[in-house]
């Protein structure tokens, strides 16, 4: 299916509901019931579906709904919540009058000010058919955020989640690269990565790497589970991220959004939605288009990105609805650079024939069913085809120039599908309320890579020539068909209303299968072939293994909740790492899945609005840890080799502390001063490793410090926010080399800090933000790659800005 008939899919919905819509106009003035003076910025929600509409400065409101009956709440910081039920046969005028604030706050003043005042929440103990009591939990609120959210910023949308390792590599956010606690960021690849969660990755077990990314400014909020996610989500030693996409507008049938923004280096986006309900069917889509010149040479881009959501109410009680998600994108490579490139000039590129693409198609069906109120069973069915095309010359030598040769070409297509089913169902045992969770996962993929010459041209050519060049020396081709089946459960028991034990398992059986051949030339000083051979390789890993959990809870009250959890975790090695050649590094032949356990245990919680807080301790336990160490080749070469290093434990501190000033300091609830500090101290060590000089080293990718503060300051409809980064110096391979070699794969990642501002006016259906990132201009590197975009240092963005018009309609 091409984009074009995507196009004409959601016009047809369109159009659909907008002519079958019955819509109500809902109008009214709110006042003061002693004063009778007008109240400004009263929101008015729905209480199922959220805001509908605000009050102007003379109490004035009015929003449109197809719904026959509404629950309303109007909400204000200076007064009582007034929250009523209405039947709508016609157009409605509903004046209120709203009481004053008295001492006791209400569950929903409560609710609905953490929401307001700060920007990171945690997950309930069950929300839908999930189960996350016990475990260490954050959730990104994309409303409340000021980050750069059409450029995907990850530095400041994930700016309040604890620990977070990024790659910072482009200025447009085409691909998100974050890691933590020792886990390389490469892709999001040790995450499991969903969005409503369902897979968006290439492949789970056989290609965990992400190269698709919703955009930000179509989010609701991105949840982050750490490593207890092993046993609801898949084995990873990361945990689970959970893109959520905003839902439809429940209250009239149309609701157009449009963004436009321009940028640095020739950068610019547009985001356009449409979102509605009519009756039983509801719609969300997006129109996501990226392009810019890049901040380095030989870095343009340009990416499109479709998305469409829709879905059909039954009843209260059953609902199914579907999704589809396009992106295709095109990114020419500047290429990597060694550290006496990056010292001399970290914007040059010697690489002009390099080019990335990118082609992903997701589709998901799901249908949830509540039997009763404590009863509930969904159902998850999707897939993905996919395709990636990397092509470039991209020799161990970095700094060599380009002889403009025929260059590397690698293609990989990704199709695989699959269903999981979760039925969740609260009972009691012994008089007290209790709560069970089974589920199941279904999971096959079928995916190529092949390998061989490209063509000697400059342009974004991504077919084979094997006719012109039979003695390329990187030639392979691989089928890797995969399958994977698992049970999971999970349990709450709650001895009291204050303490609950949360055990789980799953059970995973795991096939990975690799079926090709590798083609190895040689040739003499005068390009005559005298070798010439074809290694046939066919591979099958069959394992059934079990892991096991265990979380716990102690709620005092809403100040303070201890939690802890242990679980076990699982990564199956990769056989695309394993066949594709690459010269920067080569493969331990005798490579193997990597097992451990995450513990985590801390103290969390919210007091009285002032303070939010999530302080924890973590252990993470890692054996056969894959990495990279130097190894003498025969020849006498020094070469880096990917392999299991060996065992690791990894542990540290992470808190998140966020203030709200304004309760303190300024006591006027027009203003909003919040100040946040996230923190994450972490040490590491190689505990036992088969391969000399490893033992007693650092593990990669850890900074053992992390650190990124900030505050948000606003007044009504105007905000604004500075960030300020560091993270303290990182190695990158097993042997804590500090200096680069010529690849600049190897070596340290020197320390680095940032700072960000950022700034947003509101006004009636109009939004103006702007920021600016990197203000002091700083140059610094987050990221030494093995294969594309480098290999070699990739450099980070320099001082850059951009402005954003938003359109409500």
């Amino acid at each position: 299916m091409k984009l074009k008939d995507y196009s004409i899919l959601i016009l047809l919905i369109l159009t659909w509901s907008i002519s079958y819509a019955q819509s109500y106009q809902i109008s009214g003035t709110v006042s003061d019931n002693i004063t009778g003076t007008a109240i400004e910025n009263v929101a008015i929600y729905d209480k199922n579906a959220g805001q509908l509409a605000i009050t102007d400065i003379n109490g004035k409101y009015r929003f449109e709904t197809t719904q026959k009956e509404l629950t309303l709440i109007w909400f204000s910081y200076e007064y009582v919540v007034l929250e009523e039920s209405l039947t709508i046969n016609n157009d409605l005028i509903k004046n209120v009058q709203l009481q004053q604030l008295g001492e006791e706050l209400t569950a929903i003043e409560l609710t609905v000010r953490k929401e307001k005042l700060f920007q990171l929440e945690r997950l309930k103990d069950v929300e839908g058919t999930s189960i996350y009591a016990g475990k260490k939990t954050e959730v990104v609120l994309i409303e409340n955020s000021t980050a750069n959210l059409a450029a995907n910023n990850a530095r400041q949308i994930f700016n309040q989640v604890a620990g977070l390792n990024i790659y910072q590599n482009d200025d447009a956010g085409l691909q998100l690269n974050i890691g933590g606690r020792g886990l390389d960021p490469n892709r999001t690849a040790n995450f499991n990565t969903r969005q409503n969660r369902y897979d968006i990755s290439a492949d789970v077990l056989g290609y965990p790497e992400s190269y698709y990314a919703p955009p930000a400014e179509g989010l609701q909020s991105i949840q982050v589970i750490r490593g207890a996610a092993s046993l609801q989500y898949g084995t990873q030693f990361g945990g689970l991220v959970n893109f959520v996409m905003k839902e439809p507008n429940q209250s009239k049938p149309l609701e157009l959004i449009t963004r436009n923004t321009i940028g640095s280096n020739g950068l610019y986006t547009n985001f356009t939605s449409l979102s509605g309900t009519s009756g039983k069917w509801s719609y969300y889509t997006f129109f996501n288009y990226k392009k810019g010149d890049g901040f380095r040479p030989n870095s343009q881009f340009e990416s499109k990105n479709i998305y469409a959501h829709v879905g059909y109410q039954f009843n209260d009680q059953t609902k199914v609805t579907g999704e589809i998600t396009y992106l295709n994108y095109l990114a020419q490579q500047a290429g990597g650079l060694n550290d006496r490139q990056f010292e001399e000039n970290p914007f040059q590129s010697n690489r002009e024939r390099n080019w990335f693409e990118v082609d992903w198609f997701l589709y998901n069906l799901n249908f949830s069913h509540d039997f009763t109120e404590d009863t509930k069973f969904t159902f998850n069915a999707f897939g993905l085809q996919a395709q990636r095309n990397a092509l470039g010359f991209r020799t161990n030598r970095v700094d060599q120039i380009d002889p403009g040769t025929e260059r590397d070409l690698i293609k990989g297509d990704f199709n695989n599908y699959g269903a999981e089913a979760r039925f969740l169902s609260t009972y009691n045992l012994a008089g007290k309320k209790n709560i069970f969770l089974i589920g199941s996962k279904f999971y096959k993929a079928n995916n190529t890579s092949t390998q061989g010459p490209g063509s000697d041209g400059s342009d974004a050519d991504f077919d084979f020539r094997f006719d012109e060049y039979p003695n390329y020396s990187n030639q392979n081709d691989f089928v890797y068909p995969n399958l994977n089946i698992s049970l999971f459960g999970e349990n709450i028991f709650y001895v009291n209303d204050k303490i609950s034990f949360t055990p789980g398992f799953r059970l995973e059986y795991i096939k990975t299968e690799s079926e090709g051949f590798t083609r190895e030339i040689r040739t003499d000083a005068a390009g005559n072939v005298i070798f010439n051979e074809v290694i046939d390789e066919s591979r099958s890993n069959e394992r059934t293994f079990a892991l096991l959990g265990l979380g716990t809870s102690y709620k005092a009250n809403d100040a303070i909740e201890l939690y802890g959890n242990i679980s076990q975790n699982y990564r199956s090695v990769t056989f695309t790492d394993i066949s594709t050649i690459n010269p920067a590094f080569e493969i331990d032949p005798n490579i193997d899945d990597e097992k451990g356990f995450t513990a985590d245990i801390g103290a969390r919680g919210n007091f009285n609005d002032f303070i939010s807080y999530d302080a924890s301790a973590f252990a993470l336990f890692y054996n056969d840890r894959i990495g990279f160490t130097q190894v003498v080749a025969d020849d006498g070469r020094v070469k880096s080799q990917r392999g299991n290093v060996g065992d690791a434990v990894i542990y540290g501190l992470e808190s998140l502390v966020d203030l709200n000033l304004q309760k303190l300091l300024i006591k006027n609830r027009a203003y909003k001063f919040n100040l946040f500090f996230n923190t994450s101290l972490v040490s590491s060590e190689y505990t036992n490793s088969d391969a000399n000089g490893i033992e007693g080293n650092k593990v990669e990718f850890i900074p053992e410090l992390n650190f990124k503060t900030g505050f948000q300051l606003g007044y009504k409809n105007f905000m604004s926010s500075i960030q300020y980064s560091y993270l303290s110096q990182q190695f990158t391979d097993a042997t804590n080399a500090t200096d680069g070699n010529l690849s600049g794969v190897i070596g340290a990642i020197p320390a680095y800090d940032v700072l960000d501002f950022s700034a947003s006016y509101k006004y009636n259906r109009f939004k103006l933000e702007a920021g600016i990132n990197n203000v002091l201009d700083n140059s610094y590197f987050t990221r030494r790659a093995t294969g594309y975009p480098g290999p070699g240092i990739i450099t980070s963005p320099n001082r850059n800005y951009y402005i954003t018009l938003e359109i409500k309609i």
